[in-house]
């Protein structure tokens, strides 16, 4: 009796083992934002030398979720146009926003995003005489996705605010 019920234990422990074996807890996608405040997916990159920290996290299939965001790549692409320091109305092309490089908005090993060119993807539509408060109306803005681990998360997009716009105050986009 004792030998079939060792056996039976063994062979339960045997058949529990072998049926884990292959399963483990694999990204099932990720998802990029910031730690700013957003409106839906929208964030404004403010200021000469603003910065916008941007966070990836890694979704397992469990359910758990880790922050790889040191361990990602960033793309960024450009998306519509800014108005161009010369004229206050806004072109296309003339105007469309720069490529993104180490001098635009570059993207730090940590995440850390930085306005560094003088442009503004941002215009005061007024509504109202006088235009306060400004009515903020994004002309283009950088789309950003971040990869890992063959994964590609959904993209946000960024306005620069770095320079003057047509707002009475000057300033650009929303603070």
């Amino acid at each position: 009796m004792k030998r079939i019920s060792f056996l039976a234990l063994f062979l339960s422990a045997i058949a529990l083992l072998v049926t884990s074996c292959g399963t483990s807890d694999s990204v099932k996608s990720l998802q990029l934002g910031s730690l700013a405040s957003s409106a839906g997916g929208f964030y404004n990159l403010a200021g000469q030398d603003g910065t916008l920290q941007l966070t990836v996290t890694a979704v397992y299939n469990s359910g758990k979720l880790v922050d790889v965001t040191r361990a990602s790549t960033f793309s960024v692409k450009p998306q519509g146009c800014a108005e161009s320091a010369a004229v206050s109305s806004y072109l296309c092309p003339g105007g469309s926003l720069p490529a993104n490089g180490p001098d635009v908005v570059p993207i730090s090993p940590t995440g850390l995003m930085t306005g560094i060119i003088s442009l503004c993807t941002w215009q005061d539509t007024p509504v109202s005489n006088p235009p306060d408060p400004p009515n903020w109306l994004y002309t283009g803005f950088y789309q950003v996705t971040a990869t890992y681990k063959g994964f590609t998360s959904q993209p946000i997009a960024v306005g620069v605010g770095v320079t003057a716009s047509n707002d009475p105050k000057g300033s650009c986009g929303p603070t």
